[in-house]
């Protein structure tokens, strides 16, 4: 078939709690795991062209123009485009609504997401999310980038889940349904801040994972933690999500050194004083983005309380990857 210009979409997420209960070192023993997460309106946007020539060009935040596959330096694409068997005459765009490394909003495995999707496509090929989340997580786990699972599943499905991890490897997804009233004012209570750290979440999951046996007691808590905020969205109680977030939030803390940090703790207690019931930081710790949930009137007290951060407005996003544009 003539090549055309292909566009994806894939979401970013945001994880409530749970998160770390995705490790295999964690529900390959004690599972299953638990998370409950959503997917949200900031995108990875990957754009597929023909290239003139059989060179093979690439713009990211850097720029690659290579005879060969095997001269790629971006990691990711390179292992996508030997997967899948493409050799060259193409051009290949990223852009990300969001700093796309080290933010905590599962950016790398949207961007493999959404790479295949769009590869897929280019090849003519339509597939579907549980492939995509298959593949990008066996291409991660080949790259030494892969810890957890939540997040390819979240970049492939979208939506707003609890997720549950079980020994064999199948995952399962279960849908948070919450009326339109009760969904609107808790998401009215989300308050999404910037911190401006970025870090590697890779070697902190690392870290996690070859230190799971001394926390399991710490993840057992978290991963009931799941069921306990899944139970209390579905029945009308999520008033109480604050206290779940900060319960989650200091049992997290526990599993690992790099997670927080003196000025974090700072941070997050500044929000807790001025209005917050609960947060944490969103991702594997370190840096990135600090959740709080709180009234909407405390918003803008919470803000004000913490001028160094940058708010960040957003929605939940009800599809995972999709092909945006196909084109001439």
């Amino acid at each position: 078939m003539d090549k055309k210009m292909i566009i994806t979409r894939t979401p970013l997420r945001i994880t409530f709690v749970g998160g770390g209960t995705d490790l295999a070192s964690y529900y390959r023993l004690n599972g299953p795991g638990a998370v409950i997460n959503a997917a949200i309106n900031k995108y990875i946007y990957i754009v597929i062209n023909k290239k003139f020539d059989d060179a093979i060009r690439l713009s990211y935040s850097k720029t690659e123009i290579v005879k060969t596959v095997d001269e790629i330096r971006h990691p990711a694409v390179k292992a996508a485009l030997k997967y899948l068997g493409i050799d060259g005459g193409i051009e290949i765009v990223s852009i990300s609504d969001i700093p796309s490394r080290g933010t905590g909003l599962g950016s790398s495995s949207s961007f493999v997401v959404g790479l295949l999707n769009a590869l897929h496509a280019w090849k003519g090929e339509l597939v579907g999310p549980k492939q995509l989340a298959e593949e990008a997580l066996y291409l991660r786990n080949e790259l030494n980038e892969g810890e957890g699972k939540q997040d390819e599943y979240a970049a492939a499905y979208g939506g707003f889940h609890l997720m549950e991890f079980h020994k064999d490897e199948s995952v399962e997804l279960k849908p948070i349904v919450m009326g339109n009233t009760d969904i609107e004012k808790f998401k009215n209570h989300l308050l999404l801040m910037y911190t401006g750290k970025q870090r590697s979440a890779t070697d902190i999951l690392k870290n996690q994972a070859t230190n799971v046996g001394a926390h399991v007691d710490a993840y057992n808590s978290m991963r009931d933690l799941a069921y306990e905020l899944y139970n209390k969205l579905t029945s009308g109680n999520w008033q109480d999500t604050g206290e779940l977030l900060h319960k989650n939030w200091l049992l997290k803390k526990t599993l690992a050194g790099e997670i927080s940090d003196e000025l974090i703790d700072q941070w997050y207690n500044k929000g807790i004083h001025a209005g917050a019931t609960g947060g944490k930081l969103i991702g594997a710790g370190g840096g990135g983005f600090l959740l709080f949930f709180a009234p909407p009137e405390k918003h803008e007290s919470i803000i004000k309380a913490l001028p160094e951060l940058k708010p960040v407005a957003f929605d939940f996003e009800p599809f995972g990857s999709r092909i945006i544009f196909v084109g001439d």
